[in-house]
């Protein structure tokens, strides 16, 4: 079953963009034609020349980021984008989510709605939507928001997986906070499930395991779409009898979305290093998985600062009401393993009861997918998809600065004046202040 990726505003042209590269170069290396058949079936349309077209529409106001996208893809003369699968226009958004929801996302609204119904009726069986966007600007949020709404409303019964960019906590835009704030408080109702990555947390992987001096965005997207893709990749599931998944976004979600509430997505891959380093580095599973282990009991992304101190609690600790050190309760967790002697890795300490909700049976909560296929020339490799209290303290953070300038109506002019009321933010600001209420009190 193929996917069909909706690429929106700059920081989600780029993302995609350096996605599907990850992805084709993946399958390309694999030296398995199962692998890279089921690759190529999710993600390319392959044409009369045998060409590999992304299974892709590309959104954006302004041309600049879709051209430099395509001609990039095209140069690779692995794959391209399709030559009318995108829309433009001339002028931004403006770094307003109002601009972008009210002005330019229902004028954009037909056009992007066929371009997609395009790509979908090129796929034999779909398996999903999967947006891309960041959440601080104005198109990708804005626009981006709009979008889901009109995809929602067309493909009723489609999984639809929303892939959002958290903006750095020092502030890109001054805005931001007021554009995060919007854009998840309707996606929330809108997605099936909402993967974050945060810019700090995949900016200190690049500094502090990539050993890259001079970060850009470039650097921090490929980060993203490594993760992304080891995710997304072909893998076998507990249930697909042999074969690798047919449904890879239904799956996730069916996975990790039991209930309506709880949507927020997070993800850590181990290991991740400089590509220099992988051809001299070896790596054995229970020392991987003991690793990852503990980054999602001390919700910490990467191995460098692993806390060893947090443990999820005993029956002696919940009897006797001892704290537990910030552990990280999860709801549910999909492990997805890659790579060499795959069968025998050992996942029994990620189904222990402890790091679940008490009202969810641990074997209902934890899944795990494999591939004897190693992933991006890493010869063992494991990835967590989390929906954990892992992002609980970020989306409280942006609520909160949010709402301290809504207090003042700093700059709510700003966007009252395309149509977005005061009642509008109070509406997202009590919608996201009780998705904070739920993830905190699991238990």
């Amino acid at each position: 079953m193929s996917v069909v990726t909706v690429q929106l505003g700059q920081c989600g042209n780029q993302v995609g963009l350096e996605l599907f590269d990850v992805i084709c170069n993946d399958a390309r290396e694999a030296h398995k034609k199962s692998y890279c058949s089921a690759s190529h079936e999710r993600f390319f349309y392959q044409t009369a020349r045998g060409e590999l077209e992304a299974r892709a529409v590309l959104i954006d106001m302004e041309p600049k980021v879709i051209t430099h996208s395509m001609t990039k893809a095209a140069k690779s003369g692995n794959w391209r984008y399709g030559e009318k699968s995108h829309f433009s226009q001339k002028q931004g958004s403006g770094n307003n989510w109002a601009n972008g929801f009210c002005v330019h996302g229902p004028l954009s609204e037909e056009a992007v709605e066929e371009l997609v119904r395009r790509e979908v009726e090129r796929c034999e069986r779909l398996a999903g939507l999967l947006p891309i966007m960041s959440v601080a600007g104005g198109t990708g949020s804005g626009v981006g928001t709009y979008v889901t709404r009109t995809l929602r409303d067309t493909f009723p019964k489609t999984f639809i997986l929303n892939h959002l960019t958290w903006p750095y906590g020092t502030g890109e835009v001054i805005v931001q906070n007021y554009n995060s704030v919007l854009t998840l408080a309707k996606l929330y109702r809108l997605s099936d499930a909402v993967l974050v990555h945060e810019n700090d947390t995949v900016h200190r992987i690049c500094s502090q395991l990539l050993n890259i001096k001079h970060i850009t965005f470039c650097d921090v997207n490929r980060v993203i779409a490594h993760q992304l893709g080891s995710v997304l990749q072909p893998a076998l599931t507990a249930h697909s009898h042999g074969t690798c998944s047919r449904n890879p976004l239904g799956d996730l979600v069916s996975s990790l979305v039991c209930h309506p509430e709880f949507k927020l997505l997070s993800l850590c891959t181990i290991p991740q290093m400089p590509s220099s380093s992988i051809a001299y580095s070896t790596f054995a599973w229970p020392g991987l998985l003991k690793h990852l282990r503990q980054m999602l009991v001390s919700n910490t992304r990467m191995e460098e600062g692993i806390d060893w101190q947090v443990r999820p609690p005993s029956n002696y600790d919940r009897s006797r009401g001892l704290p537990t050190h910030n552990f990280n309760r999860s709801l549910a967790n999909l492990l997805v393993l890659r790579g060499k002697e795959v069968f025998s890795a050992e996942t029994g300490s990620f189904e222990e009861a402890a790091l679940y909700t008490s009202w969810l049976p641990s074997d209902e909560a934890f899944n795990a997918w494999k591939s004897p296929v190693s992933f991006n020339k890493y010869e063992k490799s494991a990835t967590l998809v989390s929906n954990s209290q892992s992002l609980l303290q970020p989306l409280d953070n942006i609520v909160g600065k949010a709402w301290n300038m809504f207090a003042s109506r700093a700059y709510v002019h700003q966007y009252t004046k395309y149509g977005i009321t005061e009642e509008d933010f109070v509406e997202s600001f009590t919608s996201l202040e009780q998705v904070i209420s739920s993830y905190r009190h699991l238990c």
